[in-house]
């Protein structure tokens, strides 16, 4: 796709597949911005992350905790950042008919997703086991993954039917029959 075309239909396409990858971008968008105040914390950059009155919210303990630095010997705030742009930058890429031209990569935002919300469904167990408490920013982001698997759900099937060779469901043809 040239990249002109490519840049109006990100801008300013309609479409469902189209409406839910924005707000696939979006919700990662904001996971990532829940990683970037993580990772401030954890580097020392700011000294606090406030937290809601909830008594099981204490972001300052999970996030400085061994749970929090016991991967890659560095902090995980910086891996939801990368997390959460590879997803971004999985929700927009290519065009408005990207399930049926590149159906790999809808399926591959797909599978990614399910991987996400897999690992920080996980992540928050262990989070709580270790610590008694959560970390909100880290259940925001973790509800943005969840969320984000439902809304990609229906263009990776329609991406599966086309690399399975089954037609595309065509709702104008039946509703205007001849």
């Amino acid at each position: 796709m040239e990249p002109k075309q490519l840049s109006q239909e990100l801008r300013q396409g309609k479409d469902p597949h189209m409406t839910r990858r924005r707000w696939i971008i979006g919700l990662s968008m904001l996971g990532g911005s829940m990683g970037q105040l993580v990772t401030l914390y954890q580097t020392g950059v700011i000294s606090h992350l406030p937290d809601p009155p909830v008594p099981i919210f204490d972001a300052d303990r999970v996030d400085a905790s061994n749970y929090a630095y016991k991967r890659f010997n560095a902090p995980d705030g910086p891996l939801m950042v990368v997390n959460y742009a590879l997803t971004a930058w999985l929700a927009s890429m290519g065009g408005l008919d990207r399930a049926r031209r590149n159906p790999l990569i809808p399926i591959a935002m797909g599978v990614k997703l399910v991987f996400d919300g897999i690992l920080s469904v996980q992540l928050a167990g262990e989070e709580w086991s270790e610590n008694k408490a959560l970390c909100e920013y880290c259940q925001v982001a973790t509800f943005c993954s969840l969320v984000s698997i439902v809304l990609a759900a229906p263009e990776v099937m329609a991406a599966s039917r086309t690399l399975l060779g089954y037609p595309e469901k065509d709702t104008a043809a039946k509703s205007n029959p001849q």
